[in-house]
């Protein structure tokens, strides 16, 4: 009898020891741990950002991730690098020190600060302020700053997603031109250039007249949310993914609730993928045997797509994890089934032309999900940049009542194999489902229309589109009967539509191009858009943006750049 308990408590201490040295999550990913030093933390934290900081198109990708517990760091963030902590709660790790960006491009110009993200941990900054300079798809998300926090370092910055984050003091914007806030509580909100976007928060910025001296806007509730689910430890060193569950008319942060509501996922229900090791055939398998899937750091080359077909599984990428399609193979395929979420993930185009990189339902779906939406999270698409790339078009949802949560969708006006006939693709984001919702929707440089929306009673909050850099003329861009592509194009057929503060720029830089209208929609008045504008940004002599939504709003060109539209139809 003696015998048994001393082997059952081996065994109970075997199992102990394995949770406490955690899941292998592979080599990129860096696990600090409080009782190290400053200086070895330090040490780790300031090597990887020296080989990211200019690191724009390379392969390497790392995650940083803080076990609960105090740590004193100066925390810079560079390309593909993704700090998190590791608590149930942000207040489980605390930082004191900094966090900030750095730009690369002259005159601290940080427009190309693309690709880094922060999440759930509480940095107490020995300056005044923390500085999070960036672009495009860089979220912070369900993070606690103790003081302030700028959006800028000097020179121009474009565009920036903040999601469940409590701010002790002000946001300061300052030349941070396009900004989406979702369910974050502050002191204040100072500051704003083109598109300032806050929904769900708490002291949001006055609102006045839809022009450059007031152009925020403010949605008092969000309608409907789950926030991105998160790896974390628990005390006895047990990993999970949690998933916080739907919230509904929600305003500011939800993690500071007791008892959170939501899902604990132990990590054993998950297949731990790594690039260079795992394939499509692998990671197919373990998601068809009823796995979920939690993708470490790297770049994963691609012959097939992968097969979401079980509900409610959960797709959660480390380190800006990157699929890339080898054989013109779509890369995602979600089957129009409940409860999906995908989260974290780069999607790049191959050479040879594939017909998608994500699709959400097949063709044709037509279940209802109201009860058990899918949501997409942080879904980053990239056609050229990295290399020639080629997608008819790259992201569609066929599934209704899908939720996205931040998404940039670009081909790439720069980098390795950019070009007219280099990198192709017709449409940034097709949807055919219907009840989609989008909250902060980056579009860019597509070679017709960039979001083409088909389905029944979209919503759309926050749009940031540029249109394409590299438009030989007019003629070669323009479907029949019109000149030029809308940025955003509202099917015929559709009767009930919404967009709120959006945002569409021009920059023909290879020719002297003309765009009759930015937006194009049915003309019903179920289909209503609020808070839309055109701003030429620069250009060939002549070029121009005649309107910005059916004819309506003046032209934007080098005499009149900013044209803004409140309301439409206007009254």
């Amino acid at each position: 009898m003696k015998l048994a308990a001393f082997y059952f408590f081996s065994l109970l201490l075997s199992a102990v020891a394995l949770a406490s040295a955690g899941p292998d999550l592979g080599p990129n990913v860096i696990i600090l741990d409080p009782s190290m030093s400053p200086a070895v933390v330090q040490e780790k934290c300031e090597a990887i950002y020296k080989q990211q900081f200019r690191n724009q198109f390379g392969g390497e990708r790392y995650a940083i991730l803080f076990k609960p517990g105090t740590y004193q760091a100066e925390i810079k963030v560079g390309f593909y690098t993704h700090f998190a902590g590791l608590g149930k709660s942000p207040e489980d790790v605390t930082v004191n020190g900094g966090l900030r960006t750095e730009a690369f491009e002259p005159n601290t110009n940080v427009t190309q600060n693309f690709w880094r993200s922060c999440e759930n941990f509480t940095v107490k900054p020995s300056a005044k302020s923390i500085v999070w300079a960036i672009s495009q798809a860089a979220p912070m998300r369900r993070m606690h700053i103790m003081g302030d926090m700028r959006l800028f370092i000097g020179g121009w910055a474009s565009g920036g997603f903040l999601a469940d984050t409590r701010i002790d003091g002000k946001v300061v914007s300052g030349s941070q031109q396009q900004w989406l806030s979702r369910n974050c509580d502050w002191a204040a909100w100072q500051g704003g250039v083109w598109n300032m976007v806050f929904v769900g928060v708490t002291n949001p910025p006055a609102v006045g007249v839809w022009d450059k001296h007031s152009p925020h806007t403010v949605i008092a509730k969000t309608p409907l949310i789950a926030e991105k689910p998160f790896l974390y430890v628990d005390k006895v060193g047990n990993y999970s993914v949690f998933a916080p569950a739907p919230k509904k008319e929600s305003v500011g942060v939800g993690w500071r609730t007791a008892n959170e509501a939501g899902q604990s996922i132990p990590i054993a229900n998950f297949h731990i993928a790594r690039a260079g090791k795992d394939t499509a055939a692998t990671m197919n398998a373990a998601l068809a045997a009823g796995k979920h899937l939690l993708l470490t750091p790297g770049v994963y080359h691609l012959d097939e797509s992968l097969k979401i077909n079980r509900p409610n599984t959960i797709v959660l990428g480390l380190g800006f994890a990157s699929l890339r399609s080898e054989n013109g193979n779509p890369l995602i395929d979600v089957a129009d089934v409940d409860g999906v979420k995908l989260a974290g993930i780069l999607v790049d185009a191959g050479a040879k032309e594939s017909p998608y990189l994500l699709q959400v339902g097949p063709p044709g779906s037509a279940k209802s999900h109201a009860a058990n939406p899918s949501y997409l999270y942080d879904i980053f698409c990239r056609i050229g940049g990295a290399g020639v790339a080629n997608v008819v078009s790259t992201m569609i949802i066929n599934s209704n009542d899908v939720i996205g949560d931040h998404a940039w969708i670009w081909r790439a006006d720069h980098g390795e194999g950019s070009g007219w006939t280099s990198s192709m693709s017709k449409n940034g984001l097709v949807v055919n489902g219907a009840n989609v919702t989008y909250y902060g929707l980056f579009v860019e440089h597509f070679q017709e229309y960039q979001t083409l929306w088909n389905g029944e009673n979209g919503r759309l909050v926050f749009y940031q589109s540029e249109l394409p850099y590299d438009i030989p003329s007019t003629e070669d861009w323009s479907p029949k009967g019109a000149r030029g592509w809308a940025a955003y194009k509202v099917n015929d057929s559709v009767k009930i539509h919404s967009g709120t503060a959006m945002g569409i720029y021009s920059f023909f830089r290879a020719a002297s191009a003309t765009l009759d209208n930015a937006i194009e929609a049915p003309k019903t008045p179920g289909v209503t858009f609020k808070n839309v504008m055109n701003f030429w940004l620069q250009g060939q002599e002549g070029s121009s943006v005649e309107h910005v939504i059916n004819g309506v709003g003046e032209a934007s060109n080098k005499a009149h750049r900013e044209v803004r539209v409140s309301e439409y139809p206007p009254k």
